[in-house]
């Protein structure tokens, strides 16, 4: 039953614009976007041009009313340690974060003010994905808010010289402190 109702669902999202469509449009981009979404990306694939440092911090509020901030955790270096000397790398390990980064930017734009349904969803997203990896490599930490900084560098051309120096970021985007319940999401 779970497939036919999955498999309904997505001809009505790929299908043309009709009656059913219209009526359940919520229900539908609530269960196909972000996991399901289509694209043609898998034969027309565009890779990025730039390398995105995805940098995740928390803090927690103490019962006197201090405020503990935890040091900045490269989310990003954990998908590339995973990708990294391994013939098969799964899917997931390579796109996620990617994918729910360039979603949020898509459905925000410069702003981080959602301001549509799919915008606050995108963004509970990329927070929810980014509690989750925090909170796995610092096992046991609780903590009331995350922030996010991305960090966006342009990868070099084939066969330049870049010398020593690192290339310089052309972005470094700081996103505003996201509340989260006390299990992280």
């Amino acid at each position: 039953m779970t497939t036919l109702v999955h498999l309904v669902t997505v001809f009505l999202h790929v299908a043309p614009s009709n009656p059913v469509s219209k009526r359940y449009g919520p229900q539908i981009n609530g269960w196909v976007y972000p996991l399901f979404e289509q694209n043609w990306r898998l034969f027309a694939p565009d890779p990025d041009s730039f390398n995105r440092k995805v940098l995740a911090r928390t803090a927690q509020k103490a019962p006197d009313g201090s405020v503990r901030v935890s040091p900045w955790f490269d989310l990003a270096a954990v998908d590339n340690a995973v990708v990294d000397h391994n013939a098969f790398p799964s899917h997931t390990a390579q796109n996620l974060l990617r994918r729910a980064w360039s979603s949020y930017v898509e459905t925000h734009g410069g702003s981080d003010t959602a301001r549509s349904e799919r915008a606050v969803m995108m963004q509970k997203y990329l927070r929810n994905i980014a509690v989750d990896r925090f909170a796995a490599h610092h096992g046991g930490d609780t903590f009331d808010f995350v922030q996010l900084r991305v960090v966006t560098m342009p990868i070099a051309a084939p066969g330049t010289a870049a010398g020593d120096r690192p290339p310089a970021p052309t972005e470094n985007r700081l996103l505003p402190w996201w509340k989260v319940t006390p299990h992280g999401k």
